[in-house]
Formats: C-alpha cells, structure tokens, sequence
C-alpha cells in the first residue's frame, strides 16, 4: 500500500516505520530537526520487539510534497488537526482513506469539516513511544496496537486491505463495527489519567492509592462517561468502575503525555481533553464540575510555561 504518515513523531514513527518495515511505500511529513535528522540518517526505531530503520528518501517537509496515497495516518498533535485537514484536500482523492491516530473524540469531526466525511475513518491506537532525540523514536514496552473502522461500516474491502497490511507488518490490529464508541472507552481512560497524572503532579501509582484523589480519578472518568452517553454513544454505565479497575494494573510510575509536556515547559492538549468534556457537558446539560476544574486550574499552562512577570 501507498501510506502517508503525518507526523514523525512517537506513535507516527513507530507505526509508519512498522509498515515501511513490512514492505509498503511510507513518506512521512516531519518538520525541524526531526526532518534534518532523519533526511541525514534516516528514521531509526528502537523497540523491544526489534529495531527498525527507515530509510532518509521516505521523508518530505510539507504535505504538499506527498505523492497519491492509499491511507493517511495522522499523528500530529491536536492543536494541528484543522490545519493538516485543510491541507490535505489536495491529496485525498476518491481512493484515499484519512486515519487519525490522535487522542481525543472530536479529531474526525474537525477532518470532516475539510475532507469528504466517508474519506474519514475512526482509529484509536495503544502505544507508549517518543522521540528519544532527533531521528530516533523509542517503544517503551511491547504494547502496539491500532483498531479502526468506517464510522457506517461500509467500505469493507479497503479496510481489509489496510488490516492485511497492518498485520503482516507486524502491528496488532482490529477491524471494529462500532468504532465511535471504542473512540470513547480510550477517551474515558486518556482523560482520567491526564487529568489527574497533570494536576497533581505525581504518576498513577500515588493518584490510585489515596482515597481523595483516587475518588477524584474515579469522577473524572465518570463524568467524561455521562457526556458520551447524552451524546448517543453505548457506553457501558460500569465503564468508570472498570477503568479505575483498569488503573490497578499499570505501572505504579506510569505517567501521561500531558504530564510529561507539563513537566517539560511544553504546549498541553487540555481543551481537547478535560475541556472538551466540560465543553460538550456545557452542550448537553450534563455537569462536570472535576473536569472544568481540572481544565481551569491548568489553563495557565495551556501554552507552555507562564510567565510569572506578566
């Protein structure tokens, strides 16, 4: 298959690396010193389940650049999706089948906006990974998995081919008939962990075993679960008592990426997190006091690091 991978970074890396490694024809759009890197040495991915390198010729600096593809994997930050979406008017045609592998519940309806909306399909990938330096993309763990699917089940032929293509690259894959509300059930957990993991300032070990915080976890999901339900998703009323149960059995250091771009001075995905869920409670009437909290307390460091002299 033809794949473009926009966005180099840890989960672009990783899986467009996979499918290079598996034979397909994979350009990448990176950008900065990520893009002279791997122009100079190619794109190195280091993992338990094996090296790999891609080589410098797969990538480009602008999606302007990206010849015809089959599938597009998007894996840019979320504050980028409007802007990636726009651009990629010219690429997609008639064939070509949009996947993003972000985080968050509205990063299709913003694709859809820009993108004929059966062009656009639901995916949500399981993969702790980052770029270690520029050119090189580090898999923590042996965790790596994506599931996708048309959001009306149609399409049966190419997903199957974009499955093969997955699996015989090595990547764990899954079709799903019910992809919006799987989009959801990693929404639930991704916030729960974000919110409280960024707030606090500690990992997942500490949140879980004090009382307060591990109800404050608990709530966060739950609320982001009551959103779902009144926006017509079939979410499983248990699902907070099963993801908090779900909490139990990670790492006790296990952090987000959210914390981490905290702790780094970096730009955070909050609206599209914790914000996005009091927005949409706002929108349907369903209260979400933790998270516009959450969102609130760490709205100052939305765009990286204040500065404490303004």
């Amino acid at each position: 298959m033809r794949i473009a991978v926009v966005g180099a970074g840890g989960v672009g890396g990783y899986f467009g690396a996979r499918l290079a490694a598996g034979g397909h024809e994979v350009t990448f759009v990176a950008r900065g010193r990520h893009l002279e890197a791997i122009r100079e040495r190619g794109l190195l991915v280091r993992s338990p389940l094996g090296e790999l390198k891609v080589p410098a010729t797969s990538v480009v600096p602008t999606i302007a650049e990206l010849g015809p593809a089959d599938v597009v994997l998007v894996a840019v930050k979320l504050w980028d999706t409007e802007n990636v979406a726009a651009q990629l008017r010219d690429v997609v045609d008639a064939g070509t089948r949009v996947i993003s592998l972000q985080n968050g519940v509205r990063k299709d309806a913003v694709l859809r906006r820009c993108l004929p909306a059966e062009a656009v399909w639901g995916a949500v990938c399981y993969i702790s990974a980052v770029i270690e330096e520029p050119g090189v993309v580090a898999h923590h763990g042996t965790m790596q998995k994506v599931v996708f699917g048309s959001y009306d089940n149609s399409d049966a032929r190419r997903a199957g081919a974009f499955l093969d293509a997955c699996l015989s690259s090595g990547i764990e894959a899954e079709l799903s008939s019910g992809i919006e509300r799987v989009i959801w059930e990693k929404f639930v957990f991704l916030v729960g962990l974000s919110a409280t993991t960024t707030a606090v300032r500690q990992p997942i070990g500490v949140i879980r075993s004090d009382a307060h915080t591990r109800e404050l976890l608990r709530g966060v999901m739950a609320e982001a679960v009551d959103v779902g339900r009144a926006a017509g998703v079939a979410l499983d009323p248990g699902l907070p008592d099963e993801r908090l149960a779900f909490c139990d059995t990670l790492p006790a250091t296990m952090t987000s990426s959210m914390h981490n771009d905290l702790t780094q001075g970096n730009r955070l995905e909050l609206p599209w997190l914790s914000g996005s869920v009091a927005d949409l409670g706002s929108e349907f009437g369903i209260p979400t006091p933790r998270n516009r909290t959450i969102a609130d307390v760490l709205a100052p460091y939305e765009l990286g690091q204040p500065d404490p002299g303004r």
